[in-house]
């Protein structure tokens, strides 16, 4: 949800207020996954570095701004960083906590963007009308139906283009003490499988990671990013 640390994910994204999130009582998702998210906010008074993560401007550079999807907007940066660019956002946030950041950081910078109180999985996006949809570190919960994966896909628009970007070696690594299981949860591998005719990829690869200075996933080093284009 931000600079760099897993993330997870509202409601009808052309209706809601542009500067202001929906009510507690109208988040569409697992209400445990927005506790303990909302939770790890609240233990910091700034989770993350408040820079836009560098594999989004990076890859970003080279298209022209239209419809965004920001998947896991955090504290904002990323969606803050696309909407002064000219990009027209929807940022997406499982934590209440998190989304009121982001809030007040668009509000202090004087720019609009479309908040979405929901997961992924249970936001009623427009489908195939977003030309760019950005997921930076997400921590998108695996099923068996690979309904986060084909999420992403479908809120794509034809010509548009799919950006996932994750931290390496991530999906190998075996569950912590701590709970974290890596097999719970969707990695670019998972997504990419999933692309078939109707896809161009156009990077796949391993990189070193841009580090914003702070911020909670800084000890990261190496990203994998996958950028794919939706041809029909």
């Amino acid at each position: 949800m931000g600079d760099g640390g897993p993330v997870t994910e509202n409601t009808e994204a052309d209706s809601p207020a542009p500067d202001a999130p929906r009510p507690a009582d109208g988040y569409l998702g697992d209400p445990a996954v927005r506790a303990e998210w909302d939770n790890r906010y609240a233990e910091r008074q700034q989770l993350w570095s408040g820079r836009p993560n560098g594999a989004l401007v990076a890859e970003v550079a080279g298209l022209a701004p239209g419809r965004v999807l920001d998947v896991g907007c955090g504290e904002g940066a990323d969606a803050i960083w696309l909407a002064a660019a000219g990009w027209d956002v929807t940022a997406l946030e499982v934590s209440g906590v998190a989304l009121e950041r982001a809030v007040g950081h668009a509000r202090d910078a004087g720019l609009t963007v479309r908040w979405v109180h929901a997961a992924l999985t249970e936001a009623p996006l427009p489908p195939a009308s977003f030309d760019l949809v950005s997921a930076q570190y997400p921590a998108l919960l695996r099923t068996p139906d690979a309904a986060a994966e084909r999420a992403l896909l479908a809120a794509v628009a034809p010509g548009g283009v799919l950006l996932l970007v994750h931290h390496a070696g991530m999906e190998t690594r075996h569950a912590h003490d701590d709970g974290f299981d890596p097999a719970d949860y969707v990695w670019p591998s998972m997504v990419a499988a999933l692309l078939d005719e109707d896809w161009e990829v156009e990077v796949d690869e391993q990189r070193p990671r841009a580090v914003p200075d702070g911020g909670a996933g800084a000890h990261h080093t190496d990203d994998v990013v996958l950028r794919a284009r939706r041809l029909r």
